[in-house]
């Protein structure tokens, strides 16, 4: 993308949210009975606002994802499936990233996924985007791959040319080896029409293995406002980075050059896998769709005060719980199974 473009919102119109259905061929094989409700409850809240792009291993899954999502009351007239093989299910890091040009057309970047820096195998999530835009999934939205690495959940954006990301998770060696910083925000203004890189050194959570990716941590609700995950403990793991990060959030400038109103998140209690792993649960990897908010909870005392918070910043949208245990069981959260498409990508799903 060479023109001049801008990468959107979140909260900006969408046509759609990508989703890549789980299957007994992939990490979640054991656990398929636990996480598919999820992804159920996720496409039908979103089916009831617009469309829902959905990529299935096989013609088998697909005609079981489609009686699924019927006998649970999805609105079946806004869901696409589509066929391409897949390594694993998080559509956030694998699926196009969408940016819009002068003219509000927009254009899909297709970048290079490498499984977090080669931590897992990723040939054949890496070609799905690829495989949707020859099916015509995209209709004539035009899509660019790019020879770089770029995760989607590595990145948020203000609409206004502000990107807010990490320095752990973009400047990894393992991912662009043959690029330091400055190369890095030159990437970012070329393809994504970034002004400002808002660079983050702090912040992490235990299970993570994306090396710090910036929608496990801070998120823009509006141009002026950032929330974010916040511990108050000094007895958990997280105080210390997580306190680092908040003195970072406050140094910030937004578009008008004040401190952005900044929104705590509080920090679930520990939730732990069967071999004693503490697995990254976070409030701030919630999904905006039009009308509403997706939030991930975790059947948690904090879950509440997480939901009312995020209703002060969004007071003109839904804002709906999803119960999102299954998912930290690897290792991600809602926000990271999802990739919305905005407005005018998608053509056939609502």
């Amino acid at each position: 993308m060479k023109q001049s473009c801008r990468l959107p919102a979140e909260w900006e119109a969408q046509s759609g949210v990508m989703l890549t259905w789980p299957h007994e061929q992939s990490d979640w094989a054991p656990l398929l009975a636990h996480v598919e409700p999820v992804f159920v409850r996720t496409a039908r809240e979103i089916s009831r606002r617009e469309g829902v792009l959905i990529v299935c291993r096989d013609e088998v899954l697909r005609r079981h994802v489609l009686q699924q999502l019927g006998e649970a009351g999805a609105c079946l007239d806004r869901i696409d499936c589509r066929i391409a093989p897949s390594n694993d299910s998080w559509a956030r890091d694998h699926g196009p990233i969408t940016v819009l040009d002068n003219d509000g057309a927009a254009h899909l970047l297709d970048f290079t996924f490498n499984g977090w820096g080669g931590k897992y195998p990723a040939e054949l999530d890496n070609a799905i985007t690829g495989k949707l835009a020859r099916q015509g999934a995209f209709g004539d939205t035009p899509c660019q791959h790019i020879n770089r690495v770029l995760e989607g959940g590595s990145i948020d954006s203000d609409g206004q040319g502000r990107i807010l990301t990490t320095e752990a998770c973009l400047l990894s060696p393992k991912r662009n080896p043959q690029l330091g910083k400055p190369e890095i925000e030159q990437a970012l203004r070329e393809y994504l029409g970034a002004h400002h890189i808002l660079w983050l050194k702090h912040g992490t959570l235990a299970g993570d293995d994306t090396d710090g990716h910036i929608d496990t941590l801070a998120r823009f609700c509006d141009p002026h406002t950032i929330a974010y995950t916040h511990c108050d403990d000094p007895a958990d793991s997280h105080y210390t980075e997580l306190q680092a990060m908040q003195t970072e959030l406050q140094a910030l400038r937004d578009t008008d050059g004040q401190p952005y109103r900044l929104l705590p998140l509080p920090l679930p209690a520990a939730q732990l896998n069967a071999d004693g792993e503490r697995l990254p649960a976070t409030y701030a990897n919630f999904l905006i769709i039009n009308g509403a908010v997706l939030v991930p909870t975790y059947d948690d005392p904090q879950d509440p005060i997480a939901l009312q918070r995020l209703q002060t910043c969004f007071p003109g949208r839904d804002i709906i719980a999803i119960d999102a245990r299954a998912l930290i069981e690897q290792f991600g959260s809602l926000h990271c199974m999802t990739m919305q498409l905005p407005k005018g990508v998608l053509t056939d799903c609502g």
